[in-house]
């Protein structure tokens, strides 16, 4: 009988002790996605904030996994942060919605696209999918271990895309990685682009498995690398290179040269030093820095030019001119852009790329000195020839105190042309007074997507 007693109080304890843990268990947050209004599209980097001043930011799925406990199960105001993306303002000019999230809840809250450019999401960087992975989706996405990545070069080589980033950021330290971090990927097509964002980088690595650099040329502070670019030699075999700058305190450059791929080693290497800040004399103008592109100008003349957005120097398109200075032609590239309302802008950085179904050539910019934000306004426009004239341009994308700079055109995306045009830019909170960067987004690269085909566009078609 006494046995029989123990055994019924053990086993009140232990239905006692379960049932206190599963209260005490973690509940399934609410699943909040933020899509484009009238569509199902996912929209990332939406900000939800709180009337505490919580903050919660789409992932690349357009997902927020949301799991205040102080709030659930009752009515909450999100204010809506979106970059381009908004909500119509209420009576007293707030902009945001009211729900009432509760654990396991699915909750879809709608944004109206105020910008030309529709946003794809977030190339680089941790916690692509994180949102989404609190909420039991999307378990198959691995992390790269890279946080952040400034600055892109992209190029087709022996079959795939190599990508090279500037200052990189890794967890165990702020930047990390300063002599470029890089990555290879399959050749991407716009039908490879399906939503969510999710374009499989495979970084290089160093012997611990860590994301490694990629031009460690010798030398003090960082390493980068612009105007990558292939071409093929006199043997017909393909090679790939860039113009690399060494840098020295607050943004000084004190070398600059070219820099040449070595397969065998899977790094860029020094191959000429065409300037030195302790010679005395000013960085030439004619250098292949910035973006790279081929211009096909006749049957018997084929070009590189360099530029940033609009050609400031060409050469014969063979790597043998590329290696030797004597072959670099400065051109003069045009100092501002009309705009479709009848002003003038300045652009700071962008490329250009030639776009077959409309035999014409496009361009993505920054604008220097923009409004509203200095460095985070862009701009489209066309050209019959890369050296222009420009114009006149359509702003497609906007931002609040936050810069997007270095835009690059993805046309390798869509080679034969169509609708669709991509481009990417580092979205980062330098050279504004912002003081609160967007979680996960800050220093890093996001892709948007351009349809030529929306009326808005059709100033810059005009020409």
């Amino acid at each position: 009988m006494a046995a029989c007693i123990r055994m019924i109080i053990l086993s009140s304890l232990v239905t006692a002790s379960l049932s206190a843990a599963e209260s005490a268990a973690p509940s399934a947050p609410c699943r909040i996605q933020i899509v484009e209004k009238g569509t199902t599209i996912p929209v990332p980097l939406v900000e939800l904030r709180t009337t505490h001043h919580e903050r919660f930011v789409s992932d690349n799925a357009g997902v927020i996994a949301f799991d205040l406990p102080e709030f659930m199960g009752r009515e909450v105001w999100f204010e809506i942060i979106g970059q381009g993306y908004e909500v119509p303002k209420d009576g007293f000019g707030n902009r945001g919605v009211r729900v009432q999230p509760e654990p396991g809840r699915r909750l879809t809250i709608e944004v109206e696209r105020r910008i030309i450019a529709r946003r794809v999401g977030r190339l680089t960087g941790g916690g692509l999918l994180a949102e989404s992975q609190r909420c039991g989706e999307q378990r198959d996405w691995k992390e790269s271990g890279i946080i952040g990545c400034d600055s892109v070069q992209c190029v087709a080589y022996q079959g795939r895309l190599h990508w090279l980033w500037g200052d990189s950021g890794v967890p165990q330290y702020p930047l990390g990685i300063f002599n470029s971090s890089g990555a290879t990927s399959p050749l991407l097509t716009a039908a490879d682009l399906t939503l969510p964002l999710r374009v499989p980088l495979a970084y290089f690595h160093d012997d611990r498995g860590q994301p490694r650099a990629i031009s460690p040329l010798s030398g003090p502070g960082p390493t980068w690398v612009f105007g990558m670019i292939t071409m093929k030699d006199r043997t017909g075999a393909e090679r790939m290179g860039g113009f690399y700058s060494k840098i020295r305190g607050v943004l000084e450059p004190y070398e600059a040269g070219l820099t040449v791929w070595n397969d065998a080693k899977q790094v860029f290497e020094r191959q000429l030093v065409v300037w030195e800040k302790s010679s005395g004399k000013p960085l030439p103008r004619a250098r292949p820095d910035g973006e790279a592109v081929h211009w096909h100008e006749a049957p018997d003349r084929d070009w590189l030019l360099f530029g940033g957005p609009f050609p400031f120097m060409r050469c014969p398109a063979t790597f043998e001119a590329w290696s030797d200075p004597s072959t670099w032609e400065a051109l003069t590239p045009q100092a501002e852009v009309p705009t479709a309302d009848g002003g003038k802008i300045t652009p700071h950085g962008g490329s250009i790329g030639w776009w077959p179904t409309r035999k014409r050539w496009v361009a993505i910019f920054t604008q220097k000195n923009g409004k509203p934000s200095l460095l985070g306004e862009l701009w489209y426009c066309e050209s019959d020839q890369p050296t222009g004239p420009w114009g006149p341009a359509v702003k497609v994308l906007s931002h609040e105190n936050y810069t997007f700079y270095n835009p690059r055109l993805h046309t390798e995306f869509t080679p034969d042309g169509g609708k669709a045009l991509y481009f990417e830019g580092s979205y980062n909170t330098l050279f504004t007074d912002n003081q609160a960067p967007t979680p996960r987004y800050e220093y890093n690269q996001i892709l948007y997507k351009l349809d030529l085909d929306d009326p808005a566009l059709a100033p810059a078609h005009a020409q």
